[in-house]
């Protein structure tokens, strides 16, 4: 399951799996830089061989952030990994897949879910979260304007423009990139590559991380949700983690800042 909730492009992609959700373009490979970003992986190969199908990231030693949109309609259990690349015969974590319950299928509205397990995730530093209104304080004072974030996903590579539409590849491998600040509302964080460096989100990693700051930060700002565009080129639409309705549901399951 590798789709966009909101953006109404699944007819005309060519992909060599069942319909794409978003992935990491012009960046490189996370190695060891967030242990904490996790793979939710499918209980069967998807038809190019790979695995995975959304991204998330470990906020409590027992608590796994991902995006609502990323389960089916009544389930009730995901596995997880937290490999760099994820090959079968990895160590997978299966917990409970809880939905923000305001979620709705034709929304992006609490687009939020967690994945707890009934076990502490051994030898991994959960991310941290951002207090109440951070993003509204940077705002302020004009330091978004110049802010690096750093997003991390599973998600497919720059995906190549076809006859057809769009091919994407996948390798179920944890990438990060960094891209530029560009908008931000009461529950969205908007970033957009405005220069030759930068990269960004595409199909495969909705749910996963956006840090602020540079590819050491571990403040877990916003969660990746969709794109406004097929070729995962142009502004990344991110779920702000800093406002009352997401602190809602986030308060649920951890202790917030």
């Amino acid at each position: 399951m590798r789709f966009v909730p909101f953006v109404a492009i699944c007819a005309t992609l060519t992909l060599g799996v069942a319909s794409p959700a978003l992935a990491i373009t012009n960046g490189s490979a996370d190695l060891s830089d967030h242990p904490e970003v996790g793979a939710l992986i499918a209980d069967k190969p998807h038809p190019d061989g790979t695995w995975s199908y959304c991204t998330g990231t470990l906020i409590s030693p027992t608590v796994f952030l991902t995006a609502a949109h990323c389960g089916e309609r009544g389930q009730k259990t995901a596995r997880v990994s937290f490999a760099g690349r994820y090959q079968p015969g990895a160590q997978v974590y299966t917990g409970r897949f809880i939905p923000d319950a305001r979620y709705r299928d034709e929304s992006e509205l609490h687009d939020m879910a967690v994945v707890t397990f009934d076990a502490a995730i051994p030898n991994i530093k959960p991310a941290t979260l951002p207090p109440a209104g951070m993003l509204d304080g940077l705002e302020a004072d004009n330091s978004l304007k110049t802010t690096r974030f750093t997003p991390v996903g599973y998600g497919s590579l720059n995906p190549r423009k076809g006859a057809h539409g769009s091919r994407f590849h996948y390798t179920d491998t944890r990438n990060q990139a960094s891209i530029s600040f560009d908008t931000l509302t009461r529950r969205w964080l908007e970033l957009s590559p405005n220069s030759k460096g930068d990269g960004g989100t595409c199909f495969g990693d909705s749910g996963g991380p956006n840090f602020l700051g540079g590819r050491t930060s571990h403040l877990l700002v916003a969660t990746t949700i969709t794109g406004n565009d097929d070729a995962c080129k142009t502004t990344n639409v991110d779920y702000r983690l800093d406002t009352p309705s997401a602190r809602r549901f986030l308060g649920k399951f951890v202790t917030l800042p």
